[in-house]
């Protein structure tokens, strides 16, 4: 059973309705195109005004739902996430014949490594996101985050479904912390996206180069130590620093 105790499959045979006739599966090309026409691609440019509610939202209505995918490829899944992006194009052509379906957004950690470093995130996972509206004052209630693991390899498109319509975000652990997008200490003072620029930076800089500059401030900690200890006994004083006694 689905939301408000409807079954989603009579969605998923209407979401079919959209694929050309020769094909039988939604994990083709068809859902790809489904999915490319439903699920807005997040970036490091456009998150922050795509991640608004939208103008005919009240809070009457409550918080908007977005559900986020987070992706990646090579490098960032390790080619891992293949079946999680089709399980989730399959998903996204359910949601599109679902009148209760949440927004669907994505991010590719291959393609936006400086985003995913500015919300401390990476693939597969699933951001459930309820995005509230603002109050009649003009003040913001917190942006509340649930963060679903995915599995690389047993994920399906019923499952990514029923994080909606069967509540299952809410079995998941909330964001909290420095990072958090919209509430974190970071986003709040409006350094996040810098904060994000500088990890994305010592991301590219290879494991030898943290190893010489622990070694450089070492050396600089113990010769300072050692200069002090020879100004030190220069002056007759012993090292704790009270006055020598006379002889």
């Amino acid at each position: 059973m689905g939301f408000f105790g409807m079954d989603f499959e009579p969605y998923f045979e209407k979401a079919k309705a959209y694929l050309p006739a020769a094909l039988s599966s939604p994990v083709t090309a068809g859902a790809s195109a489904i999915a490319a026409k439903n699920v807005v691609p997040l970036t490091n440019d456009n998150w922050k005004t795509v991640l608004t509610p939208s103008p005919s939202a009240t809070t009457a209505s409550g918080p908007e739902p977005w559900m986020i995918l987070i992706t990646g490829g090579n490098k960032t899944c390790f080619g891992k996430c293949g079946d999680v992006e089709r399980a989730w194009n399959e998903s996204a052509a359910i949601f599109a014949a679902d009148p209760t379906a949440p927004n669907l957004a994505s991010i590719d950690c291959e393609s936006q490594a400086v985003l995913c470093s500015t919300w401390l995130t990476g693939p597969a996972a699933i951001y459930y996101v309820l995005l509230p509206v603002p109050a009649a004052d003009q003040s913001k209630p917190a942006t509340t985050i649930y963060t679903v693991t995915l599995n690389t390899t047993t994920v399906t498109a019923k499952e990514i479904v029923e994080i909606h319509t069967k509540k299952t975000y809410e079995q998941a652990p909330v964001y909290e912390g420095l990072f958090h997008p919209f509430d974190g200490t970071f986003a709040k003072l409006g350094i996040n996206v810098a904060v994000g620029y500088i990890l994305w930076g010592f991301g590219l800089l290879p494991s030898w180069t943290f190893m010489i500059l622990i070694s450089f401030v070492s050396r600089s900690i113990m010769n300072r130590r050692i200069g002090r200890q020879d100004a030190t006994m220069a002056q007759g004083r012993p090292l704790g620093g009270a006055p020598a006694a006379n002889q």
